[in-house]
């Protein structure tokens, strides 16, 4: 993890956009404060961050589009929902959506420190993977840097989480991926949510590859995953 990871809080309360700047930057983060969906994406395109910091209950755009922006568009950023949203199907749409971690308020700052420090040595851990190569399977392409995955002619922009199955799924290519490790070292937990997450991944990852006919992602029941390649 870097000396002073850029930290990107979205939240419009003032006060706990206040508290939790000045806790995380006593506790060594370099933080940028937004208010609502419009600045957070305008600081995401101007500005490298290590991690955002996402409240769901924004003014004129909810933490969930900002979410959907962001795996649209160029930027690879890990993100947190923070949120007073705790009902279970909220919490599934944000792991669907590629959140990193899901936080109901009100948040206890040192577990809010802990699990940021969790997101960040999972993302540098993965990025330590050649981050700039072309990666290739069956007649297809991956850049994991760009999150774009090239298949006949077509380019499919990935989110943060698909990429980083989709590159376990690569180390592993033709052998057996465990579904509990590439959960912990994914998300860091096998939880319900997690679990979920992954599946939905999964399905995603099938969808894009079933244009190439020499790949194919296997279920091994109650094991986990194979990327086979003819």
């Amino acid at each position: 993890m870097e000396t002073n990871p850029r930290i990107l809080l979205v939240e419009d309360d003032k006060n706990l956009g206040y508290i939790l700047s000045e806790y995380l930057a006593m506790k060594g983060f370099s933080v940028t404060w937004a208010k609502d969906g419009p600045e957070a994406l305008t600081l995401l395109q101007k500005n490298p961050y290590s991690l955002c910091i996402l409240d769901v209950m924004l003014p004129s755009m909810d933490g969930f589009s900002v979410a959907e922006q962001i795996a649209a568009s160029t930027v690879q950023v890990p993100y947190i929902f923070l949120t007073a949203k705790n009902l279970k199907i909220d919490k599934l749409k944000g792991f669907k959506l590629g959140c990193d971690d899901y936080i109901v308020k009100p948040v206890d700052e040192e577990e809010l420190v802990a699990r940021i420090k969790a997101v960040l040595k999972r993302t540098d851990n993965t990025l330590q993977q050649d981050p700039q190569q072309l990666l290739s399977l069956g007649r297809s392409t991956f850049h994991f840097h760009t999150q774009v995955l090239h298949i006949a002619g077509t380019d499919h922009k990935l989110t943060s989480k698909e990429s980083e199955v989709l590159m376990l799924l690569l180390n592993h290519k033709n052998s057996l991926l465990d579904r509990e490790t590439a959960l912990k070292k994914i998300w860091g937990s096998n939880d319900y949510f997690n679990r979920r997450s992954m599946d939905v991944i999964i399905s995603r990852l099938r969808k894009h590859l079933s244009d190439d006919g020499h790949v194919k992602i296997t279920n091994i029941h109650g094991r986990g995953y194979m990327l086979q390649e003819s």
